[in-house]
């Protein structure tokens, strides 16, 4: 008895399977863009994710080791630091060692031109996403317009003898393209949001690190 019940659910789980490939078959040409769409989204999370993990890990001594150095007058020294580490926050700094000796609001500036580059490296590809987000629903809504075409199409060329199968094309279109197209919008969505914050942490941490580096370089004034 148990062995005839673990067959007839795996025959369902077989027939389930094939009704859902089945199901996006009949979505047509529309689940090809909406598939290419979501390897996009896939490809630019997981890229960005990798290189805001990298962009956020920060050496808590970092920025004590550049402040003995201004302290003893070795910034060259503080400049090797700088690009040892590689950093986001090391690059700014190394930007504002580079012209220390000029007014203040120079170096600032020259800090902040930097960090408007990092942050558009930061920020690549996410427009893209932001696109993915919003275009994959509208390209599901396009594959509705046209199942739904389709439909009344078959509909008036059948005149009185109409059948439900003549219907059930334009219906599967209709229906597939817009779930899927959910599918794929919605988790972009979110994952545009969660990028677009973790940017915003790290855009926060080197506003930070850069106020320490102005004021450590107004300490020796006071």
């Amino acid at each position: 008895m148990l062995q005839i019940v673990l067959q007839t659910e795996a025959v369902a789980e077989a027939s389930s399977s094939i009704s859902l490939l089945s199901m996006a078959a009949k979505g047509g040409w529309l689940m090809i863009v909406l598939l290419a769409l979501s390897v996009v989204a896939v490809y630019i999370f997981g890229e960005r994710l990798v290189v805001l993990r990298k962009a956020s890990r920060i050496d808590q001594n970092f920025m004590n080791n550049i402040k003995e150095y201004i302290y003893d007058g070795k910034v060259q020294s503080a400049i090797h630091l700088c690009e040892n580490q590689n950093t986001i926050t090391a690059r700014l700094i190394a930007k504002g060692l580079h012209n220390i000796g000029r007014p203040l609001t120079d170096i600032k500036s020259a800090i902040e031109n930097v960090g408007s580059i990092e942050v558009a490296r930061l920020e690549k590809g996410l427009p893209v996403l932001a696109s993915v987000a919003g275009g994959a629903p509208m390209v599901g809504f396009l594959g509705t317009v046209i199942g739904m075409i389709k439909a009344f199409y078959n509909m008036s060329m059948a005149g009185n003898n109409i059948d439900i199968t003549l219907l059930s094309e334009g219906i599967y279109i209709a229906m597939v393209t817009t779930v899927a197209g959910l599918m794929i919008g919605i988790p972009a969505y979110f994952a545009y949001n969660y990028l677009s914050s973790r940017i915003g942490s790290i855009v926060n941490t080197m506003e930070k690190n850069t106020l320490d580096f102005l004021d450590l370089l107004q300490e020796p004034l006071k």
